[in-house]
């Protein structure tokens, strides 16, 4: 997009479900860089609107509800409080914050899809979907669970198979459950409206290309999408909660989740911006109400139906193709509405080298280090910006938490900033000293100084915030290394002037960070700002050595960060023990017994003993090796998704059970015959079903 014809800003952060609380994974992902990138563009005196609110309408909202035997509406109510005081608490500047269950949602939804339907966008297609005989109604995907037809995971969803990724449809699950029931759906026909999303796939292809600058793994992604071929995809389910569908022969149906939530963008803005129609419809309420408010006053459209609008969503990497594809496509089918210019999406943050599961309580969750490290907002914003998975996954330890506080926000930063405070007190009363002669090594300091506005401001601009925040804290870095070529504190019983001189620059550079540093670590920049006793400046004015005039007094030296001790991150380590071994119990106990079946059925396994003769690793996937066996009849090829557990050369001469006259699949291309028996223990972790001693290819194993 031109930035000479950017007038204002609309960001956007993926609307977090309100099935339970916010963790790291989510601030890493999205809430923290999105809050960077507004509270940048403040700084810089745009016009801009930060919108998020709770996405109160997804089937995981309702398998909560019924999972602890509460209404929908009491779930979403008690979790949209906890989230949205969390993100307050933790310094998330949204301008709203908003819900899709308000009426100015519902309206907002029902009026986008009515819009569509009057046009003619819709097709209405009778299809056969799941239907739990015993619950007595239809099963959204989440609600349906089976094996991966790709992977052989037999947890995957309706909708996409966590194991692999891949994204499904329920009818693709081999062995179907109902959540509901437990018992095998059955196929029922039923209409819903569909988005003809192939009929969009030139102006997509077209959309996506012209952004070649999107990350990696957005870009890649759009594209496989688009080469795989779009399908037209249904925006209506058979549910009981979420946004009605506003049309006469739609009973029992809602809004796709997928239709709706990034529609909670837009009735955001209009909440935020005091927006309500004259005499409108109330799909909860079913009757009509009278608004005090007149929307052709309002002005939310500016923030989303103009070309001089920059329209940039933040989300996680699981919500590209809803963002990129679904969401565009609505808007270009409408025909007003502006179309992203990013869609920064970062890759998953794990916790202590696993994957961050909230099921089984794997997670650091922000209202809960919010209240064990109280008035440490800022440590956490820190150590997730350094080490967000911008490019590739990345992890959290508790270890390395302690040490970026205590060696870089306590030892840099903090160090600093005190060092410079004390002896401006010591030395001056707390008076910013005269700037007296500039020497070589004050000059180089001074230019030096000058380049880091613009090099943040590149980096942030460039959706590379870990790069921006390192330029920052390089400033500080500048400065500890200035006060120790300097040394004021011995020149002071010789040359008070040259003290002066240095101090002063110091001073500065100081100032520099408080306005550097905001975006990333507001409440350092509070604490810096009161130490400074300066205010009213924003990005223009960093990079010069003006910022505090001759004379001014400062604050006393307040510690920016304290140290953390060992006994805290023994706690959070502990803590996550405990859920390990918590799951690990509740595994054994929880997980049932399989249905009987017959003996003949287990007979018409062939299961034998076989030799891993070779093994390598599949292309372009993290989860799959291409193994060849030796079943004592034959040499084989398998593929397995054992990649995370055991490295190709590890495994060569390994003996392995191995069901032989499993129907041949293909899987990423590769011909697979067959299937190694894996052990799955309570952390997920896999192991090898193997003779306990050296036997035979082809062992039969009854």
């Amino acid at each position: 997009m031109d930035n000479s014809k950017i007038k204002r800003y609309t960001v956007t952060a993926a609307l977090p479900y309100t099935n339970g609380p916010v963790h790291i994974g989510h601030l890493a992902g999205v809430y923290i860089p999105a809050d960077i990138y507004a509270r940048y563009l403040r700084s810089n005196k745009r016009d801009v609107k930060f919108i998020c609110g709770s996405d109160e309408n997804g089937v995981p909202i309702t398998l909560k509800a019924k999972r602890e035997g509460i209404t929908p509406q009491e779930v979403v109510d008690k979790y949209h409080k906890i989230i949205g005081d969390s993100f307050k608490e933790f310094g998330v500047s949204f301008d709203i914050y908003h819900r899709t269950s308000s009426l100015t949602h519902h309206q907002t939804a029902a009026d986008f899809f009515e819009t569509l339907y009057d046009k003619g966008v819709f097709t209405e297609e009778v299809t056969e979907q799941y239907y739990d005989a015993t619950a007595k109604q239809f099963l959204a995907d989440r609600y349906i669970t089976g094996t991966c037809p790709k992977c052989g995971n037999e947890n995957a969803y309706g909708d996409q198979c966590e194991n692999c990724g891949s994204t499904l449809n329920a009818t693709d699950l081999i062995n179907p459950k109902s959540t509901l029931s437990g018992d095998k759906p059955i196929l029922k026909e039923t209409k819903n409206w569909f988005l003809p999303l192939d009929k969009y796939e030139d102006r997509l292809r077209t959309y996506i290309e012209s952004h070649k600058e999107w990350r990696p793994n957005v870009y890649g992604q759009c594209q496989s999408w688009l080469n795989a071929g779009l399908q037209p995809r249904a925006m209506t389910r058979d549910l009981d909660w979420g946004v009605r569908v506003p049309l006469r022969d739609a009973e029992g149906k809602v809004l796709y989740v997928w239709f709706d939530a990034p529609i909670g963008y837009i009735s955001a803005t209009k909440e935020l911006c005091n927006y309500a129609k004259l005499d409108v419809w109330n799909p909860i309420a079913e009757e009509y109400y009278i608004s005090s408010h007149e929307s052709d006053k309002c002005g939310w459209e500016e923030y989303w139906k103009s070309d001089e609008t920059k329209l940039v969503h933040f989300i996680g990497k699981d919500n590209i193709v809803f963002h990129c594809i679904i969401f565009p496509a609505m808007l270009m089918a409408h025909g007003e509405y502006t179309l992203a210019d990013n869609v920064p999406a970062n890759e998953f943050l794990n916790l202590e080298g696993q994957k961050i599961s909230t099921s089984k309580n794997w997670a650091v969750w922000l209202n809960e280090y919010l209240r064990e490290f109280e008035g440490k907002q800022d440590v956490l914003r820190y150590v997730l910006t350094a080490t967000a998975p911008e490019t590739k996954d990345n992890d959290f330890t508790w270890k390395d938490f302690q040490a970026r506080n205590n060696n870089e926000l306590v030892a840099i930063l903090g160090n600093f900033v005190n060092r410079v405070v004390v002896l401006t007190h010591k030395y001056f009363g707390g008076s910013v000293p005269t700037c007296m002669e500039i020497t070589d090594v004050d000059q180089a300091v001074i230019d030096e100084l000058a380049g880091y506005p613009g090099k943040v401001s590149a980096s942030i601009e460039n959706y590379r915030f870990r790069e921006a925040l390192s330029e920052v804290m390089n400033v500080a870095r500048l400065g500890n290394k200035y006060l120790a070529e300097t040394e004021p504190w011995k020149l002071i019983k010789t040359d008070e002037d040259r003290v002066r001189t240095i101090l002063n620059i110091a001073l500065q550079i100081a100032a520099n960070i408080q306005i550097l540093i905001e975006p990333f670590l507001p409440f350092t920049a509070e604490k810096l700002m009161k130490m400074l006793q300066n205010g009213g400046h924003d990005w223009d004015d960093a990079g010069t050595v003006s910022l505090l005039k001759r004379g001014h007094e400062i604050g006393e030296a307040v510690l920016l960060f304290d140290k953390i001790e060992d006994a805290e991150i023994d706690f959070q380590i502990e803590k996550l023990n405990q859920s390990k071994a918590s799951n690990a119990a509740s595994n054994i106990i929880a997980v049932p017994a399989k249905e009987n079946i017959q003996f003949d059925d287990f007979s018409a396994m062939d299961i034998r003993v076989a030799t891993i003769v070779a093994a390598e690793k599949v292309e372009k996937t993290k989860k799959l090796l291409k193994l060849t066996v030796n079943t004592g009849i034959d040499e084989r090829t398998v593929v397995s998704g054992i990649a995370e557990y055991y490295k190709p050369e590890d495994i060569v001469g390994k003996q392995v059970s191995m069901i032989i006259n499993l129907a041949p699949r293909e899987i990423k291309g590769i011909l697979s015959q067959g299937m190694i028996l894996m052990a799955e223990n309570a952390e997920g972790k896999l192991t090898f079903v193997a003779p306990v001693e050296k036997f035979q290819e082809g062992s039969v194993i009854r």
